[in-house]
């Protein structure tokens, strides 16, 4: 392992620190779909007994506790719960476009990982090929054959190495593109039937 990424060169290096970096992206975004998936399914089994009893004072703690997007619009749901039904909805929606980034947190990243995994990986086979072009240059039909394939070496090193960091990383990009997409429908779902139930309307 350690000599074929001898053999990719200094192209090598950043090709690596993508890959350590998507795959710090790629965990924390599981660990964090999962964990907020989980609360808010309790939070909004919670607040279903609270806003029956209109026990607001314990639905707000719910949220606090939960520190999902979701429980974030939801109190502030609950804090304009006096207000007018067409000012309530127009602070949660205000809201949401504020809690959105927290899905797409680090998605920016994984996606410019993914391009630039594969132009590195471009690049090293460009310069692995002039080397090898420069070996059979100076040294006749073929040139020292030692160096040569050190040349093509690197080349096809760089290429896979790319490739490597590249792939997974725009499978896993799309993956999460459509977790938020999701995650951004189930939370105007939820917020939806809390407004509906703070304004009265199904009790």
């Amino acid at each position: 392992m350690f000599s074929a990424i001898r053999a990719g060169g200094f192209i090598m290096l950043p090709i690596i620190l993508c890959g350590i970096a998507a795959t710090f992206i790629i965990i924390e975004r599981c660990f964090y779909f999962y964990v907020t998936k989980k609360r808010d399914v309790k939070l909004m089994y919670d607040l279903n007994s609270y806003l029956d009893s209109e026990n607001y004072d314990s639905a707000a703690i719910s949220c606090a506790e939960a520190d999902t997007p979701c429980s974030q619009v939801v109190k502030k749901a609950l804090d304009c719960r006096r207000w007018d039904e067409k000012d309530m909805k127009d602070a949660v929606e205000a809201e949401m476009s504020v809690v959105v980034p927290r899905f797409e947190h680090l998605l920016t990243p994984l996606g410019t990982i993914s391009n630039i995994a594969t132009l590195l990986g471009l690049l090293g086979t460009v310069t692995g090929n002039i080397k090898a072009f420069g070996v059979l240059g100076a040294g006749g039909t073929m040139g020292d054959p030692a160096i040569l394939a050190g040349a093509i070496a690197e080349a096809l090193v760089t290429t896979v190495a790319g490739l490597i960091v590249s792939i997974p990383s725009v499978i896993f990009y799309n993956y999460f593109i459509s977790r938020v997409n999701r995650r951004i429908a189930e939370m105007e779902n939820n917020v939806t039937n809390v407004v509906i139930k703070l304004t009265g309307r199904v009790k």
